[in-house]
C-alpha cells in the first residue's frame, strides 16, 4: 500500500505550474512519489485554476488523494519583482546591489552609477518598479551623492516600497526623508560595506520578504500564502538555494536553466586559487545571471540574430515551446546549444592583459568557474531533448580567454524537474536535501549521471 505524500511542493511558473509530492524515509532524505503538471492560469484570472488541475493530474498519477501534506511553494507567475538598482560606482555598490537582486529572483529592469539625473528618474518611473534599490558608499564614506540620490527618488511620488542597502552612518537621515515622503523603507546591512568586501545575503533575504508580499498580486495568488508557513519563495531563488546546498554536499558547482524566454545561470564556488590572486574585483560565492535574450521559443529570434546563422533565419517558423518532430527537436537542440554556450561565456569570469610599468601581467574579471566539478542541466529545453549532455560537456573546456569548467567536470540532468522543488524545500529541512543530492549521484533515477 502507497504511503500518504508527507511533503508537497507547488510550482507557478509563467507557463507551466508542478506539484511534487514526497515523503521522508527514516534514513533521511527525501523520496519522489508523485508529480503532476497543468498550464498556469494566470489569464483565467485565477492560479489556482491550474493548481487544482495539476493536482488532479498528480493524483491520477498517483492512485490517492493528496490529503493534507507540508506544503511549500515557489513562483513566477506575477512577472518576477521588477526592480531599479542605484549605487554610486558602477563596479562597486551598483554591481553588488545588482548581484543580490538577481540572487533573490527579481528581474533588474535598469542600473544607475553616481547621481541620479532627470533623464534616468524618467526612465524609473517608466519602468514602474515593483521595488527600488538604493545603495552607495562604503560604510561610514561617501554621503552627499548617496542622500541627493534618496532625496529625488522619494520626490518621484512612486507608491512602492525603497530598500535601503548603502553606507549604514546614513540610516537615520535616509530613515527620516522616506518617512516624510509617507514611503515604506526598508533597511538593510550595507553590500558593500569596505573595499573588496561584498555582503549580499542580508540584502536578498529582505529581498525574498518583499517578493513574498508582491506574489500575491498574481490572480489568485493570495489563497496559497496560507497553504505554507515559510511564505512563497521566488522560483529562481529556489534554484540558487538549492545550487548552495549541492554545493555544501557534493562540490561546486553550475546550473543552467534554458527555457523559452530566458537564460538563468547560476554557480556557486570560490574559484581556484591560481586565479584568486589575478581577480580585480570580489566575486560572491553564489551567483545568478539571467540572460534575456537568450530564449529557445520567446526569444528564439534574438538567438538566431546574435548567431548569425542563415538556415536557422529560414526554419524560424518551424520553432516551438514542445517540438514534437525529429526536425523541430534538432532545431531546438541547436539553439539550446547556442544559449548555453553564450550563457556560460557571460557569467564566467575573463582573462585578459593588463599592462603595468613592470611589463604585463594577467588579470580575471568576472567569476571564475575553473574549479566547478559538476555541470547540472535543468528544465525542459536541456533535459527532455536529446543531446542535452553533450551541450552541457561542451562548455566544459577548462580555462582559456574564459575562466570555464575543466574537460572533467560531471554532467548531470534534472530531467525530472526536482531541482527548485528541492531548493524550496531547503528553507526547511537543508540537511534532508543535501542528502537528497548525495543519493541522485549514487545513482537514483531522479538526476542521471548523463
Amino acid at each position: 500500500m502507497k504511503r500518504e505524500i508527507e511533503v508537497l511542493t507547488i510550482e507557478v511558473g509563467s507557463t507551466i505550474t508542478k506539484l511534487n509530492g514526497f515523503t521522508r524515509p527514516a534514513a533521511g532524505g527525501f523520496r519522489h512519489v508523485a508529480q503532476g503538471f497543468a498550464a498556469t492560469s494566470v489569464a483565467e484570472g485565477d492560479v489556482g485554476l491550474g493548481v487544482a488541475r495539476a493536482q488532479a493530474d498528480l493524483e491520477s498519477r498517483f492512485g490517492a488523494p493528496v490529503g493534507r501534506p507540508e506544503t511549500f511553494v515557489n513562483s513566477s507567475a506575477a512577472g518576477g519583482l521588477r526592480m531599479t538598482v542605484h549605487g554610486l560606482t558602477l563596479n562597486m555598490t551598483a554591481r553588488a546591489a545588482r548581484e543580490a537582486a538577481l540572487g533573490a529572483g527579481a528581474i533588474v529592469k535598469l542600473v544607475t552609477a553616481g547621481e541620479l539625473d532627470a533623464f534616468e528618474l524618467a526612465e524609473i518611473a517608466a519602468v514602474r518598479p515593483n521595488i527600488i534599490l538604493l545603495a552607495g558608499g562604503v560604510d561610514f564614506g561617501e554621503k552627499g551623492a548617496v542622500l541627493k540620490n534618496a532625496e529625488r527618488l522619494a520626490g518621484l511620488g512612486l507608491d512602492l516600497p525603497v530598500v535601503y542597502a548603502g553606507n549604514s552612518a546614513l540610516h537615520k537621515p535616509i530613515q527620516a526623508l522616506f518617512q516624510a515622503a509617507g514611503l515604506e523603507l526598508l533597511l538593510a546591512d550595507n553590500v558593500f560595506p569596505d573595499v573588496d568586501v561584498l555582503n549580499i545575503e542580508p540584502l536578498r533575504r529582505l529581498i525574498h520578504e518583499a517578493f513574498n508580499r508582491h506574489i500575491v498580486h498574481a490572480p489568485g495568488m493570495a489563497r496559497f500564502a496560507g497553504l505554507t508557513r515559510r511564505g512563497i519563495l521566488p522560483t529562481p531563488g529556489a534554484v540558487l538555494l538549492g545550487a548552495e546546498l549541492f554545493a555544501e554536499a557534493l562540490g561546486d558547482c553550475l546550473v543552467f536553466d534554458v527555457g523559452g524566454a530566458t537564460t538563468d545561470v547560476h554557480s556557486v564556488t570560490d574559484g581556484s586559487g591560481e586565479w584568486a590572486a589575478r581577480t580585480l574585483e570580489p566575486e560572491p560565492r553564489a551567483k545568478r545571471t539571467v540572460e534575456g535574450d537568450l530564449g529557445v521559443f520567446v526569444n528564439a529570434r534574438n538567438i538566431v540574430e546574435l548567431a548569425g546563422n542563415a538556415e536557422w533565419e529560414a526554419r524560424l517558423a518551424e520553432i516551438r515551446a514542445l517540438p514534437a518532430t525529429a526536425g523541430e527537436q534538432a532545431l531546438t537542440r541547436s539553439l539550446c546549444g547556442f544559449a548555453v554556450a553564450t550563457g556560460a561565456r557571460r557569467h564566467a569570469g575573463q582573462v585578459s592583459d593588463l599592462y603595468t610599468p613592470t611589463g604585463r601581467r594577467q588579470v580575471v574579471k568576472g567569476k571564475d568557474l575553473s574549479a566547478v566539478r559538476w555541470v547540472i542541466g535543468t528544465g525542459g529545453a536541456l533535459t527532455r531533448i536529446e543531446g542535452g549532455a553533450a551541450i552541457l560537456q561542451g562548455i566544459c573546456s577548462g580555462p582559456g580567454r574564459h575562466l570555464l569548467p575543466p574537460p572533467e567536470a560531471r554532467i548531470l540532468l534534472d530531467r525530472d524537474y526536482l531541482f527548485s522543488a528541492l531548493g524550496t524545500l531547503a528553507q526547511a529541512y537543508p540537511e534532508d536535501v543535501k542528502t537528497t543530492f548525495r543519493q541522485w549521484v549514487d545513482g537514483a533515477p531522479a538526476l542521471p549521471e548523463a
